[in-house]
């Protein structure tokens, strides 16, 4: 009897074993979670105790942060088309925040108001000086429902006042 001899099927030769990369991956992205959760503290502990400390305000103040402008609405009272819009551009190119424009309740006032909205009088009174109305003209009827610092009223009186005396603004 002969001997069959019988061959097992060739293997491949050995290579290296394969690493999974997978764990390295997560180890890359629990680093990369590490230093933004470390940002995010440093913001926040940056932001509220490393903040100078705010100054005190007078009673009847709002605190302002600095460089905020003041939001006000011009409201004409003297129903003379574009007295408004006039006031407007003025205010604005001052850098004053007029957030709205619009009709006062009545076209019968003589002499333009502001109005504080907030208790911050100081605010009133910077408006004031740049229209030109006088202080016994500067109000304080604080209303939590309007969204604005000031209130500015246009009265008949508007044509005195500076925005009317800045040339090219008749």
């Amino acid at each position: 009897m002969t001997a069959v001899q019988t061959s097992e099927p060739a293997r491949p030769p050995a290579s290296a074993p394969r690493h999974d990369p997978r764990p390295f991956l997560l180890n890359i992205l629990i680093v990369a979670m590490a230093i933004l959760v470390a940002v995010l503290a440093w913001s926040l502990i940056s932001r509220t105790l490393l903040r100078p400390p705010v100054q005190t305000q007078r009673a009847g103040t709002a605190p302002a942060a600095a460089g905020t402008p003041i939001q006000l609405d011009v409201l004409n009272g003297c129903g003379t088309p574009g007295a408004a819009v006039q006031f407007t551009s003025y205010l604005r190119a001052r850098g004053y925040d007029v957030v709205e424009v619009r009709n006062y309740k009545t076209f019968d006032v003589n002499e333009s108001m502001v109005v504080d909205r907030v208790g911050n009088m100081q605010n009133a009174e910077r408006i004031a000086y740049a229209l030109g109305v006088r202080k016994e003209n500067i109000l304080q009827q604080m209303n939590p429902d309007y969204y604005v610092d000031v209130s500015v009223v246009i009265g008949k009186d508007y044509h005195a006042l500076k925005p009317s005396q800045v040339e090219g603004t008749h």
